[in-house]
C-alpha cells in the first residue's frame, strides 16, 4: 500500500553517512563492507539492499534509535521478520519515527502479521506527532479511512504505547543517551586525537588510532546524524565543536616543616 521503506520512511544511517562524507580512501572499511549505493528518491530498496546494510555497534552509545533501526532494516532484508519486529520496537522505544512508521505500515498491510488497523493507526499517530512530520499525510489517510470503532480502539492502544514510545518519554531518554555519549567523547578529546568506533573498523583487525577518524570529524558526523534522528523535536541540542581539554598544572606540595 504505502511501502515499508519508501522515500518517506527512509533514514540515513550513520555508517552510510560516514562513507558518504569520507569516501573510499579515508573509510576503507566502510567502502568494502557492502553498504548499498544510495537509491533514487522514488525507488524503494530491495531485500538485498536492506540485507547488505551494515550497522556500527558503537553507534548504540550515542544514537540507539538509529542503530536499532539499522538492525531492523537489515533483519527485514534477510527475511528474519521476528528479529526485524523486535529491533523496530527497540528503535521506536528510543524515539525513532521511521521505526514507528514502519510498525504502523506493517500492521496496516498485514506484513508478516495479521492486519490490525487500530494498532496501525496508533503507531502512525506516534510517528506523526512532531510538527511538520513527513508522516502526517499517511497518518491522516489512515485516520480518515478508519471507522469510529477503530479510532476508539487506537486511542486505547495509544494509552498503553505513549508512556514508552511517545517523544515525551522516548525522545527525552534518547537525548540523555546522546548527551552522555558526546560528553564521553569530549573527555576522550583531552588525550586522543582520533576515535575508533566499533563496527566501522573490520572485526578481524585491532583498532589502530592512526587509521581511525579524527575526533572532531566523528563528532561532526554523529551530530549530523543526530539532527536527522531528532528532526522536528524541540528538545535536541547539537554539540558542535569540541573544546580541547587540558589537564591543569598542579602546584607541588609545600614541604612539611
Amino acid at each position: 500500500m504505502y511501502g515499508l521503506f519508501g522515500k518517506s520512511a527512509r533514514t540515513l544511517l550513520l555508517p552510510a553517512l560516514l562513507a558518504g562524507i569520507f569516501g573510499v580512501p579515508l573509510m576503507a572499511a566502510a567502502a568494502t563492507d557492502g553498504t548499498p549505493a544510495p537509491k533514487s528518491a522514488d525507488t524503494a530498496p530491495s531485500d538485498a539492499d536492506l540485507a547488505s546494510t551494515k550497522c556500527a555497534i558503537g553507534e548504540e552509545r550515542f544514537l540507539p534509535s538509529d542503530y536499532f533501526y539499522c538492525l531492523a532494516t537489515q533483519s527485514y532484508g534477510e527475511q528474519h521478520y521476528s528479529y526485524a519486529q523486535k529491533f523496530f520496537l527497540d528503535a521506536a522505544s528510543w524515539g525513532s519515527k521511521p521505526a514507528q512508521y514502519v510498525l504502523g505500515i506493517m500492521a496496516l498491510d498485514g506484513d508478516h502479521q495479521p492486519v490490525n488497523r487500530p494498532l496501525a493507526l496508533a503507531w502512525l499517530t506516534l510517528a506523526a506527532e512532531r510538527p511538520q512530520s513527513s508522516f502526517k499525510q499517511v497518518y491522516q489517510s489512515a485516520y480518515t479511512s478508519a471507522t469510529a470503532g477503530e479510532r476508539q480502539a487506537a486511542e486505547s492502544l495509544l494509552a498503553k504505547l505513549r508512556p514508552t514510545y511517545a517523544d515525551a518519554t522516548a525522545a527525552v531518554r534518547a537525548e540523555k543517551r546522546y548527551a552522555q555519549g558526546m560528553a564521553q567523547l569530549a573527555r576522550m578529546n583531552a588525550g586522543e586525537s582520533n576515535y575508533c568506533m566499533e563496527g566501522i573498523m573490520p572485526i578481524d583487525s585491532a583498532p589502530d588510532p592512526q587509521q581511525c577518524l579524527p575526533m572532531q570529524t566523528m563528532v561532526n558526523a554523529i551530530d549530523k546524524q543526530a539532527a536527522i534522528v531528532f528532526d522536528g523535536w524541540s528538545g535536541h541540542v547539537s554539540v558542535g565543536a569540541l573544546q580541547q581539554v587540558t589537564t591543569p598544572a598542579t602546584n607541588p606540595p609545600h614541604p612539611v616543616k
